[in-house]
C-alpha cells in the first residue's frame, strides 16, 4: 500500500520525535544518556510564543536528544514552568485511548530488566512487563517453528513504565534487519534510538486514519486485525481481555520496503480497538504541555503546503506556521483520531 500524496506537501522520513515533558531537564538528560542519547543545547521559548504554536500558556526549555547518526526516532525534552498536567502516568500496561510510547531495540533485553526488577525492589514508581517471547515468522516468510527443533524467529519484548517515561523493549533472535534500528553498544543498555512508536484508539471506523497516508503521505505496510487467539506478547502489553479482538496498523518511512534489508525504522503504530472494548480516557493528558509522552514531530521538506493539505483535512486546531524553539519553521494540529501532532520543515 501507498501513499496518494504527489504535489510535495508529504512527510518525509521517519517518525522523528517524541515530545517528553520532565520537571528537570537535567535529570531526564542523565536518565536518556543510558540509552545512548546525547544532548543539544538547552533553547528557550516564551510563553506567548509557546501558546501560538502549541497552544499551552508557559514558557519552556527544550533539548534535543540525538542518537548516533540517526534521522528519526529522537527525543525533544520539554521542561514546562506550567505544565498542563501529570501526564499520562504509570499503569499496568499500555492501555489507554490517548496512549504513547517509545520502542527501542536492545542486545541485551535481561540487562533492562535487571535494572525495572531492582527500581521494583527499591519502591520507586514503576510498572513492568517482563520479556515475552513474540514468534514473528511472518516476517520472514518461515512457519512456525517446532520447540527443540527449529530455529525460532521473533523476538523478546518487554515494557517500563514511569512517570514521565513509556519505553519498550525488544532483542531479536534468529533474524536481522540492518536499517531497523542502530544499537549503541556502548551505553548501559545497548540500545537503538526509538525504532517506532505507539498510539491508541478506540474507533469502528476503518477510515479514521486515512488522515496518516492520505493526508501526511506514510505508507501503510500493514493493517490487520488481531484476534485473541492469535495474540502473544500483545495480551499482556495492551491488557486484552479474553476473547477481546484488536487490529494493528503500521504507517512506515515512505522509503521503507517490505524485505527485511529494506524495512527501516521510525513508523508509526496504531493500535485500535472496537467501540465495544472499554479503555480509560487519556487523551487529554497526551498532549503538550503535559508531563511525560505528549507529541509528536514528522518533518517536511514542503511544509506550507503539507500546512494546506492537513488544513483541508478535517485535523483540528492547526496553527500558524511558526519558528519551533529551535527556530525550526512547524505547526501543529490535532489529527481526527483526536491525537496532537507537530510537523516540522525538514
Amino acid at each position: 500500500m501507498t501513499s496518494g500524496v504527489t504535489d510535495g506537501g508529504a512527510c518525509v522520513g521517519g517518525l522523528y520525535e517524541a515530545l517528553v515533558g520532565v520537571p528537570d531537564l537535567a535529570a531526564a538528560i542523565a536518565y536518556y544518556q543510558l540509552f545512548g542519547c546525547r544532548a543539544s543545547r538547552p533553547v528557550e521559548m516564551d510563553a506567548a510564543r509557546a501558546r501560538a504554536l502549541y497552544g499551552v500558556d508557559s514558557p519552556v526549555r527544550s533539548v534535543r536528544l540525538h542518537h548516533g547518526t540517526a534521522d528519526h526516532g529522537l527525543v525533544r525534552l520539554m521542561q514546562w514552568e506550567r505544565p498542563v498536567n501529570d501526564g499520562l502516568g504509570v499503569g499496568p500496561d499500555l492501555r489507554c485511548i490517548g496512549s504513547r510510547w517509545g520502542v527501542r531495540l536492545t542486545t541485551d533485553i535481561l540487562n533492562v530488566a535487571n535494572h525495572a526488577q531492582r527500581a521494583q525492589e527499591l519502591g520507586e514508581p514503576i510498572a513492568v512487563i517482563d520479556p515475552i517471547l513474540a514468534v514473528i515468522g511472518e516476517v520472514t516468510g518461515a512457519g512456525a517453528a517446532a520447540p527443540f527443533a527449529d530455529p525460532i524467529v521473533g523476538v523478546r519484548e518487554m515494557v517500563v513504565l514511569q512517570p514521565h517515561y513509556r519505553q519498550v523493549f525488544f532483542q531479536r533472535y534468529g533474524y536481522e534487519s540492518p536499517l531497523y534500528g542502530q544499537v549503541d553498544p556502548h551505553c548501559l543498555f545497548r540500545t537503538s534510538q526509538h525504532t517506532h512508536f505507539g498510539m491508541m484508539i478506540v474507533n469502528d471506523d476503518h477510515q479514521v486514519l486515512r488522515f496518516y497516508d492520505e493526508t501526511l503521505g506514510l505508507q501503510r505496510w500493514f493493517d490487520a486485525e488481531r484476534p485473541y487467539a492469535t495474540a502473544t506478547g500483545s495480551r499482556r502489553i495492551f491488557g486484552l481481555a479474553t476473547g477481546e479482538t484488536h487490529w494493528m496498523v503500521d504507517f512506515d518511512d515512505p522509503r521503507s520496503g517490505h524485505a527485511l534489508s529494506e524495512r527501516r525504522s521510525g513508523k508509526l503504530k496504531i493500535v485500535r480497538f472496537a467501540s465495544s472494548s472499554r479503555l480509560p480516557d487519556r487523551m487529554d493528558h497526551s498532549r503538550p504541555g503535559s508531563l511525560g509522552y505528549s507529541c509528536y514531530t514528522w518533518r517536511a521538506r514542503n511544509l506550507e503546503q503539507l500546512w494546506k493539505r492537513v488544513s483541508a483535512s478535517g485535523a483540528t486546531h492547526v496553527t500558524d506556521v511558526l519558528p519551533d524553539e529551535f527556530g525550526t519553521p512547524a505547526f501543529g494540529c490535532r489529527a481526527p483520531d483526536g491525537y496532537s501532532w507537530v510537523f516540522v520543515a525538514a
